[in-house]
């Protein structure tokens, strides 16, 4: 297939990008800087600026998979921090409806990146698929604008996902080097009331997640991609301890993360437990269903 990736130096987007390469397909990752260097079956194409014509150049593409994004976790989130977050997704969504709007033909499929953070914060409640009505919380609010950027695709005939990603776990990259340095330390402990749920998915079955969401021609909308199971921060502790085979013992007050972390603080203090009810519906078979099999996975 020929398939055009934003924001393919990411986190998720380096991952897939060596999947979908491997497995012989043709990749067109969408850019801003400029990229040295050959890698057979990768195109380089520059957009996001005005001298660009990205449309010229991806013509015919079966898949546009949409990752491009400030991160969430680049810092203490002040007003132009939020502004930033807000308007790299909302502009780089705009651009690729645009893009597809001057291609002759349409891609059969666009995926765009999207978070869990839709459903708002929730230690009693789970989500589903089903769950409509965004949350009223920052993240929350960002997310719904950022899936209602991609109606006019659906609109102009492309099957659309939102794929909702929950907590990535990767070794090197995303939010789990910074929870697991305390307990390399030997200061690991429960953050917080350690009641707030985390739902967590291994990078792997990110990336095999997304290659069944183009495979399967009856998945559209909102897709959640988190494991099965989701934990308890306390449990989460707990179990990391015991795969890095350190203490559980130091806790991190609530108050004491808010003061550090502001507004950020949420998202390691507030969670939601999210269940991938139409990835399992539709049959994909988790690589990693539990987060001991994870963690191991990530540590071994």
């Amino acid at each position: 297939m020929r398939i055009a990736i934003t924001g393919g130096t990411g986190l998720v987007g380096k991952a897939l990008t060596e999947s979908l390469r491997a497995d012989g397909h043709d990749l067109f990752i969408l850019t801003r800087n400029q990229v040295n260097g050959y890698q057979k079956g990768v195109t380089y194409v520059k957009w996001l600026s005005k001298e660009s014509d990205p449309a010229g150049e991806i013509e015919a593409v079966d898949v546009i998979i949409n990752l491009a994004g400030e991160s969430i976790n680049g810092g203490r989130w002040s007003d132009e921090r939020k502004a930033q977050i807000v308007n790299s997704r909302i502009n780089a969504t705009n651009e690729v409806v645009s893009i597809i709007k001057r291609l002759k033909n349409k891609p059969k499929l666009l995926i765009n990146a999207s978070g869990i953070g839709f459903y708002g914060t929730s230690t009693v409640d789970t989500f589903t698929e089903a769950t409509e009505k965004a949350g009223n919380d920052f993240l929350a609010q960002t997310v719904d604008q950022w899936e209602a950027a991609t109606l006019e695709a659906r609109e102009l005939g492309v099957r659309t996902v939102f794929a909702r990603f929950g907590v990535i776990l990767d070794k090197k990259d995303g939010a789990l080097p910074r929870i697991a340095l305390p307990y390399q330390l030997f200061a690991g402990g429960t953050v917080g009331s350690g009641d707030q749920w985390l739902s967590w998915i291994h990078i792997k079955d990110v990336v095999q997640g997304l290659q069944h969401v183009i495979d399967s021609s009856d998945l559209s909308g909102p897709v959640n991609f988190c494991a099965p199971e989701a934990v308890t921060m306390k449990n989460f502790g707990k179990t990391l301890g015991s795969v890095l085979n350190r203490p559980h013992w130091i806790p991190a007050p609530s108050f004491a993360l808010r003061l550090v972390l502001g507004e950020m603080s949420m998202l390691v203090l507030e969670g939601q437990r999210v269940i991938p009810e139409k990835l399992l519906k539709s049959g994909y078979a988790f690589t990693f269903p539990t987060l001991q099999e994870a963690l191991q996975n990530i540590y071994s």
